[in-house]
C-alpha cells in the first residue's frame, strides 16, 4: 500500500466525546482533514453544532449529539445514531474530560468522585459500548486522551489536581488493558498524553503558571490548534496498524521533575 493510503481516512466513521471545542475539536477538525465521517459529542450541544458547521465545509459528513458521558442512555443514543446514519464505527476518541484543583489535604470528595466518573468511568463505559460494534467487525481503532499529568506525581508548583491525575493514570492502565485483551479482534487501543494546551478548562492554570511550565519546556511554548493532528490521525489510520497500548506524548518535551 502507498504511504499516502495509509493516512487515508475517507470512507471511516470517527466518535469523539467533548468534539465540540477545545482539543476535541482539533482532533474532529485533523480526522476530517484526512476524509472521515465525524460524530461529535458533548453536554453542551451547542458547541457540537458550531464544530459541525466547520466539519461540513471541509466536505465530510458529520453529526452533533448531546451526550453526557456518563450516563449509558446517552451513550447508547450516540452508538444508535451514529451507525443509523453511517452504518459503521471505525474509531472513537474519549476526549471528554473534566478536572478540580485542590490541595490533596483538601480535596472534596464529590470532586474526587465527579472527576473519576467523567474521566475513568465515562472512557470504561463509552468505550465498551462502542467496542461491541468493533468487535462484530473484527476491526476499530480507540483512542484515549489521557495527560502528561497521568505519567507520575506532578508538583502542586505546576498542578495541584490529584484528582485529575490520578483519574489519567487510570486512563493510562486501562488502554495498556483493552489493548492487550481486544487485540483478538484487531481493535488497536493506544492513548494521547498532551501536556499544556490552551483550553477552557487548562486557562486558569496556564495564567498563572506560564512562567514555570515554560521554563520546563524545551520547545517554549504551550502545545497550538495543530498538535495533536498529526498524532491522532496516525493512530487512527491504517500507518499504526501494528502498534497497540501505546501512551504518545505530546508535550514540547516538558521536564515534569
Amino acid at each position: 500500500m502507498h504511504t499516502k493510503q495509509l493516512f487515508d481516512l475517507s470512507g471511516k466513521t470517527a466518535i469523539i466525546t467533548g468534539g465540540g471545542r477545545g482539543i476535541g475539536k482539533q482532533i474532529a477538525l485533523g480526522l476530517a482533514e484526512f476524509g472521515a465521517n465525524v460524530v461529535v459529542c458533548s453536554r453542551k450541544i451547542e458547541d457540537c453544532l458550531i464544530t459541525c458547521e466547520e466539519l461540513n465545509e471541509i466536505g465530510v459528513g458529520s453529526l452533533a449529539i448531546k451526550c453526557d458521558i456518563t450516563v449509558l442512555e446517552d451513550i447508547n443514543n450516540v452508538v444508535n445514531e451514529t451507525l443509523t446514519k453511517f452504518g459503521t464505527i471505525d474509531i472513537l476518541v474519549n476526549n471528554s474530560g473534566v478536572t478540580w484543583g485542590s490541595p490533596l489535604e483538601d480535596y472534596p470528595i464529590d470532586k474526587w468522585r465527579k472527576v473519576m466518573e467523567v474521566n475513568v468511568t465515562g472512557t470504561f463505559m463509552m468505550s465498551q459500548a462502542v467496542g461491541k460494534v468493533m468487535i462484530n467487525r473484527q476491526s476499530g481503532k480507540i483512542i484515549n486522551i489521557a495527560s502528561l499529568a497521568g505519567l507520575g506525581g506532578v508538583s502542586e508548583n505546576i498542578m495541584d489536581a490529584v484528582g485529575y491525575n490520578s483519574s489519567k493514570g487510570a486512563v493510562i492502565t486501562f488502554t495498556k488493558d483493552l489493548a492487550a485483551k481486544w487485540g483478538k479482534y484487531n481493535i488497536n487501543v493506544n492513548a494521547i498524553a498532551p501536556g499544556f494546551f490552551p483550553t477552557k478548562m487548562s486557562k486558569k492554570l496556564l495564567e498563572v503558571k506560564e512562567e514555570t511550565i515554560l521554563a520546563r519546556t524545551p520547545l517554549k511554548r504551550f502545545g497550538s490548534d495543530d498538535d495533536l493532528k498529526g498524532v491522532v490521525v496516525f493512530l487512527a489510520s491504517d500507518a499504526s496498524a501494528y502498534i497497540t497500548g501505546e501512551i504518545v506524548v505530546v508535550d514540547g518535551g516538558f521536564n515534569v521533575s
